[in-house]
């Protein structure tokens, strides 16, 4: 199994490699997927296509009036829609196979009821994720990858479909189990998708992270993003992937990417960033 891939950097792209399997290999980003749906929206809303604080009802045609629920509330999961998808779950080998289209849109329909939480109060929401990306696609009348590519990767100077959820078979870098078969993935390409289905190379990821974190070429950090102490950071994890994007206040950077178990990538990136030599000059 290749062994966890660090990319690690200060101030602009001159990053370099620790350890590591390809760079240049796609992997799955999980919940980093987050920030690019996150970035869409503020994106969209810098343009006037919609607003932060947009009633979902007004986007969707099958939310129920009165709920509150605004895009804002989606992106900084305090809408009060719970972690998970509602309805019959997959196996626990796939468990986003059986949250369809048509299951999205009957939760769309009941959202009154599907709401367990109280607005404005911060519960991780994967489904908030999947209800707002499916609200820009509505909204714009385009794909989640045109949206991605037109409004995050192109002004980032990144090619089209450099973070997908397609790639190319042929460069995907999987995990494998017994006899060096790969391991089955989980279902992310439905309406799951702007939560946790991504795909990309860490050396994009990390050109990428630069871009929208330290250089901050979009503006602030769209609201996907988490907020530590002097980190903004975000974090994914799938069956077989997980990874850590964070950068520091001071231009320090890190992307740190691990094949199977995801127990202590998050604090191994911690540690290795905190530890990394600041700037010179600051970020």
């Amino acid at each position: 199994m290749p062994i966890p891939i660090c990319l690690l950097g200060g101030a602009g792209i001159d990053d370099r490699t620790a350890h590591g399997h390809d760079q240049d290999r796609f992997v799955e980003i999980g919940s980093l997927s987050k920030v690019f749906t996150g970035t869409v929206l503020t994106q969209l809303a810098k343009e006037g296509d919609v607003g932060l604080d947009t009633p979902l009802e007004e986007c969707l045609e099958e939310v129920p009036a009165g709920t509150g629920i605004t895009l804002r509330h989606l992106a900084e999961h305090t809408s009060g829609l719970p972690r998970l998808p509602v309805g019959p779950t997959g196996p626990p080998d796939d468990p986003y196979v059986t949250f369809s289209d048509q299951a999205l849109r009957s939760s769309l329909r009941e959202l009154d009821r599907v709401a367990t939480g109280r607005l404005g109060q911060e519960e991780y929401s994967n489904l908030g994720y999947a209800v707002l990306g499916h609200a820009l696609t509505v909204v714009t009348g385009r794909s989640y990858q045109r949206l991605v590519d037109d409004h995050v990767l192109s002004p980032l100077g990144l090619g089209a479909g450099a973070v997908t959820a397609l790639p190319p078979r042929e460069r995907r870098l999987v995990p494998h189990g017994l006899f060096g078969r790969p391991r089955p993935l989980w279902t992310l390409t439905g309406p799951i998708l702007p939560a946790g289905g991504l795909w990309s190379t860490c050396r994009t990821l990390s050109r990428a992270v630069v871009g929208l974190l330290v250089e901050r070429r979009l503006g602030p950090p769209a609201p996907s993003w988490r907020r530590g102490s002097s980190t903004t950071w975000h974090d994914g994890a799938t069956r077989g992937s997980s990874v850590v994007a964070a950068a520091h206040d001071d231009g320090r950077w890190i992307v740190l990417h691990r094949l199977g178990d995801a127990a202590g990538t998050a604090s191994l990136a911690r540690k290795t960033l905190l530890a990394a030599p600041a700037p010179r000059g600051g970020a």
